[in-house]
């Protein structure tokens, strides 16, 4: 499964947001996913539908753990 890693900027504070989109889960997995990348990356964060945003830029630690779950990840 592909997934797209990118960082973006927060409109409101200017601060980074990794946001990991076109993750093909149900929710539950989804949930899990991002525990993990939040608990790995030490930092917050929240999923939206099949997108999972997280506070900073951590696009390299989670390409990480992406690929050892056995997704197929690109950074744009």
């Amino acid at each position: 499964m592909k997934v797209t890693i990118q960082v973006k900027r927060n409109p409101r504070t200017g601060k980074p947001v990794t946001v990991i989109s076109g993750i093909l889960h149900n929710p539950q997995v989804i949930k899990q996913l991002e525990a993990k990348l939040k608990k790995s990356c030490g930092a917050g964060g929240y999923s939206e539908g099949k997108t999972i945003n997280l506070n900073g830029d951590h696009k390299l630690k989670a390409e990480d753990l992406l690929t050892k779950e056995g997704f197929e990840v690109k950074i744009v």
